[in-house]
């Protein structure tokens, strides 16, 4: 099988990472969409140029196959790229307003999520849209396979095509990530009677929150929801992807008012919105159990590396899939009269802060390895695959740079990201830009209303910037 794919005979061989298996398996075959939108009309004459000299050599894995030897192992293995085969440019009528290719590009990212990666060439593919849309003169689409690394690794590696618009020699910048003191974890007049009670509560905790995410992954289902169907293939169904926009600068005042973090802010908005949607049209409260798997880096790391860093054999070696999944269960309305919209912000602190602090993640990735060694990676898949399945939505974000990025002289207006082929029926992703949080939706087709969703989460960020303004 390996010599009928035209593998080269370098060096180059890497086992395959049992997080790489995992999403590219039997059960479950995983892609990240990351979509560019650019302010002119792309030229696609430097493509293939700009593909072969900038983007194979980003990572070996671009130009890799996942094969697998005659013990059953798998490794990335070169080979001879054909880069033709990677680049997709579609026709759609023309002349047309921006209004019907935005339905046009929104057809064609379903088309393309729904689609499977051959496995005979590398796992990635570009797609380039050359009509105009409301929000942008053209798009720049990505599809990179999950296997190949996570959200971190795949934006260093697009940040690595890209350049500063206003100066290309000057690097990119990032905002900083700083952390809300706690009054409550002041380090004065500590002794070790004192830090008792947290360490019997983080152990409780741990306990409880590693029992409950077992018991989430094996058979405790979230309910039937307006966002969770719970129909059974729905990774096969029609998806639709969409995006809106928050100012950064109203997420941050919301942010320095409760003394929370932004992703705080922007997960208590999208709780709080969901729940809206759910409940719309109901005279009663009726809050099914719904949860959320919040993807967590588990890098212990506070800025991008340079691709070549993340690739160094050594003990930080940061490219790959280096994440964790959190159970959070999403509040409950308790009533729509009395609502403080705030609450949602800072119950979410609250959910996330508790799991973030226990041992449930150290734990959950020990039985993972466990299950891998005995029972091996497709069944270690299965179990994943029921984590996904179990719940209502999957959120993800990561952080983009401050300036305005630019593609071979093309200025990057705004993008974002989606992951795609998850048995999930909600996934909401976020990346900030430019003084933007670009949030996206990939929801299932004829089941969840996406501009319905929409408007509702609008709702719950105005309902808390205000709420929060009025704070004295």
């Amino acid at each position: 099988m390996v010599n009928e794919l035209n593998v080269e005979d370098v060096e180059y061989s890497e086992p395959v990472s049992p997080t790489a298996q995992y999403f590219n398996s039997s059960v479950l075959s995983v892609c990240i969409l990351a979509v560019l939108d650019t302010e002119i009309p792309i030229d696609d004459s430097p493509a293939l140029g700009l593909l072969k000299d900038v983007f194979l050599p980003i990572s070996p894995r671009f130009s890799s196959l996942m094969v697998e030897d005659e013990n059953g192992v798998k490794h990335w293995k070169k080979v001879k790229v054909k880069l033709e085969d990677h680049v997709n440019i579609p026709n759609f009528p023309s002349g047309l307003s921006p209004q019907s290719y935005d339905n046009h590009l929104s057809n064609y990212l379903s088309k393309i999520a729904m689609e499977q990666l051959p496995h005979n060439r590398p796992l990635w593919n570009i797609h380039i849209i050359k009509y105009p849309t409301r929000n942008a003169a053209g798009n720049l689409i990505f599809k990179l396979h999950h296997s190949l690394g996570d959200g971190y690794s795949l934006m260093a590696a697009l940040l690595s095509c890209l350049q500063r618009a206003d100066n290309p020699s000057v690097p990119l910048t990032f905002p900083s990530i700083t952390s809300v003191p706690n009054p409550n974890l002041s380090v004065r007049g500590t002794s070790i009677f004192r830090n008792i009670p947290k360490v019997l509560r983080s152990a409780f905790n741990t306990v409880s929150d590693f029992g409950w995410s077992l018991m989430k992954s094996s058979y405790v289902e979230d309910d039937i929801s307006l966002i969770r169907s719970g129909n059974p293939g729905v990774e096969f169904k029609p998806v639709v992807i969409s995006t809106m926009t928050f100012s950064l600068d109203d997420i941050k005042q919301i942010k320095t008012k409760l003394r929370v973090t932004i992703n705080d802010v922007i997960t208590g908005i999208i709780f709080l919105g969901t729940r809206l949607y759910m409940q719309e049209g109901r005279n009663k409260l009726n809050n099914e159990h719904s949860t959320a798997l919040v993807l967590l880096n588990t890098r212990a790391i506070r800025e991008y590396k340079s691709v070549k860093e993340m690739h160094k054999p050594c003990a930080e070696k940061v490219w790959g899939n280096q994440f964790a999944f959190l159970h959070v269960s999403m509040p409950e309305l308790i009533s729509l009269e009395s609502l403080n919209p705030i609450d949602f912000v800072w119950k979410a602190q609250k959910l996330i802060q508790r799991q973030r602090n226990s041992g449930a993640i150290f734990l959950t990735a020990r039985l993972l390895e466990w299950f891998r060694k005995f029972k091996g990676p497709e069944a270690t898949a299965k179990y994943i695959y029921s984590t996904i399945k179990n719940s209502s939505m999957a959120l993800s974000n990561i952080i983009g740079p401050v300036e305005q990025m630019a593609l071979a002289n093309h200025p990057i207006k705004s993008l974002y990201f989606m992951m795609v082929g998850g048995p999930e029926s909600l996934t909401i992703t976020m990346v900030s830009y430019m003084g933007k949080l670009r949030v996206a939706f990939k929801t299932e087709k004829g089941f969840i209303d996406p501009e319905k969703l929409k408007s509702f989460i609008q709702n719950a960020f105005e309902m808390i910037l205000k709420a929060a303004q009025d704070i004295a």
